[in-house]
């Protein structure tokens, strides 16, 4: 049975000319980078020339970027840099953050390092700006405010540049969880007030096991993982050369097809918004999908009924793989906290299915899923 992958936010395909790029460094190019003969300088330049190149799309200096595993180990960085070496005490952030910040905000708390404040999310699922600049306002000790730039599950878009002109006036540190964003939309980050963002390869068409820390040259942080000088002394560890590769490579593609992109899959996912409200009584939508919304992610709320109850699980076995919320939750049956947050008081009443696409997608298979739904619901 042919498979229909929805669940794009989780993971994306390998390009294969992603592939094509690592393999040399798979095979003959194996050299540690830290080596001083010619296996290791050609592998050290191909990480530099990975460094250029991501900084150059993302419009930052080389210097400030920093290859780690991915946005997880990134948001731990940035977190602990801002209390650590940055003297932030107190930490504002919201309900419906990805798991790498709740819980390591939660863990400052705990540990007596920093207090937590929750911005108000609106019905919607956005950002409360008035209550941000009221928390901020009040505040009286150095903040760091981590809010992301795109909700994993319901796809809500956060105005960055708002948030960070906020952070300025207040002189606040400003980490935004940018895994869902970087390799889908353009950043200008010499024009942008951030300190810290990341980017995991995986969420375009890249490896896993791979991403970035992007760390403002005004700012002076020490190392996470301690062990070794690798990544100018910010990083210790072997590196991943063939997933750096790779990385850059993928976010060179993405970069090449941004306008194309955005216009094809966001054309997807509307179609299927619309048919799902013209064939499937009772259904809506999670977060705000047809305003300032991640073009790649579509949240389902079906109506809660003894045909719906079991639909994740029914349409895994009709070939259709979608996620009832953050892939890093999988094999969790409760409502997510995303959920719970902009259903005020509802979410037993649904049934959350994200829908996330890619450019590999069709419309053909659109209509499969919605037959599939229509028999399913």
């Amino acid at each position: 049975m042919p498979r229909i992958y929805l669940d794009n936010a989780a993971t994306t395909a390998l390009d294969p000319s992603v592939l094509e790029a690592m393999m040399p460094f798979l095979t003959e190019k194996f050299g540690n980078p830290s080596s001083i003969y010619s296996y290791g300088r050609e592998t050290k330049l191909a990480i530099e020339n990975a460094r250029k190149s991501v900084a150059r799309i993302l419009n930052a200096n080389p210097g400030e970027i920093f290859f780690t595993s991915g946005g997880t180990e990134s948001t731990n960085t940035a977190i602990h840099a801002s209390i650590k070496d940055l003297g932030c005490r107190h930490i504002i952030t919201s309900s419906i953050e990805h798991h790498a910040t709740l819980h390591t905000v939660e863990c400052m708390e705990h540990n007596g390092l920093a207090r937590v404040s929750y911005v108000k999310v609106t019905k919607n699922g956005h950002i409360d700006m008035a209550h941000l600049e009221e928390l901020l306002k009040e505040s009286g000790v150095k903040t760091l405010v981590t809010l992301m730039h795109a909700n994993n599950e319901i796809g809500n878009l956060l105005d960055i540049v708002a948030v960070g002109e906020l952070c300025r006036k207040y002189d606040a540190i400003f980490h935004s969880d940018t895994v869902q964003t970087v390799g889908h939309y353009p950043f200008d980050l010499k024009n942008t007030y951030v300190h810290f963002i990341n980017g995991a390869g995986h969420k375009f068409h890249g490896p896993k096991g791979v991403g970035i820390l992007y760390v403002n040259e005004n700012i002076s942080i020490k190392p996470y993982i301690q062990g070794g000088g690798q990544e100018r002394n910010m990083r210790a560890g072997t590196e991943n050369l063939y997933g750096i590769v790779g990385f850059a490579k993928a976010l060179e593609i993405a970069t090449q097809s941004y306008k194309d992109d955005i216009s094809y899959i966001n054309e997807l996912k509307h179609y299927m918004a619309e048919r799902l409200e013209k064939d499937i009584p009772g259904v809506s939508f999670n977060g705000d999908t047809k305003g300032d919304s991640l073009y790649t992610v579509l949240n389902v709320a079906f109506p809660m009924n003894d045909r719906s109850d079991m639909l994740l699980f029914n349409l895994d076995m009709a070939g259709i793989c979608v996620s009832g919320g953050s892939a890093c939750s999988s094999g969790v049956n409760s409502v997510s906290h995303v959920i719970k947050a902009v259903c005020n008081g509802t979410a037993d009443k649904i049934v959350p299915i994200r829908f996330s696409f890619s450019r590999h997608n069709t419309k053909e298979e659109i209509d499969m899923v919605l037959d599939t739904l229509k028999d399913l619901v």
